[in-house]
C-alpha cells in the first residue's frame, strides 16, 4: 500500500528519500529517516499540525517511547506533555485503511493508563475521535 493518500489533515512538507523501494521521512521529531508506512505518514502529519497550525513546541512532544505494561514492552505513537511534563495529549495514530474500533481504543487505554494524559486522540489521519 502506497502511504501518501490524502488525509483529513493541513498539508505539510515532509523530507521524503527513497532507497531501493523503500521510502523514508525524517521524522520531525527525531529528526531521522524513518521508514515511510502509513501509520508514520498520519503521525508526521499530526506532528506537523502541532507544531506548525498550533505552534506546540516540538521539545513537549515525544514519540515512540517505550514503557513497560507488566512484561509486555509497549510503545505510544504520540505523547503531548505540559511544560510541568504533565501528558496533555496521548495520541495513537493508525494508518487510513484502519477503522478507529473498540480495539485501537483499548490498545490506547493501555498507554492512557501508564501516563494519565488529560485527552486521548485516535487518528487514522481521516477520522479523529478525542477523548477526555
Amino acid at each position: 500500500m502506497n502511504p501518501i493518500v490524502p488525509l483529513n489533515l493541513p498539508k505539510t512538507k515532509l523530507s521524503i528519500t527513497k532507497t531501493g523501494e523503500q521510502l523514508h521521512v525524517t521524522c520531525l521529531i527525531r529528526k531521522k529517516p524513518v521508514l515511510l508506512s502509513p501509520e508514520e505518514w498520519v503521525r508526521q502529519h499530526l506532528i506537523a499540525f502541532f507544531t506548525d497550525s498550533l505552534n506546540y513546541p516540538r521539545g513537549l512532544i515525544s514519540v515512540e517511547k517505550q514503557i513497560k505494561y507488566g512484561s509486555l514492552d509497549k510503545r505510544w505513537d504520540l505523547a503531548v506533555f505540559k511544560k510541568n511534563q504533565d501528558c496533555f495529549l496521548l495520541v495513537e495514530c493508525k494508518a487510513p485503511n484502519i477503522k478507529l474500533s473498540k480495539s485501537v481504543l483499548e490498545q490506547s487505554l493501555v498507554y492512557y493508563k501508564k501516563l494519565q494524559s488529560e485527552f486521548l486522540l485516535m487518528s487514522n489521519g481521516i477520522n479523529h475521535i478525542i477523548l477526555k
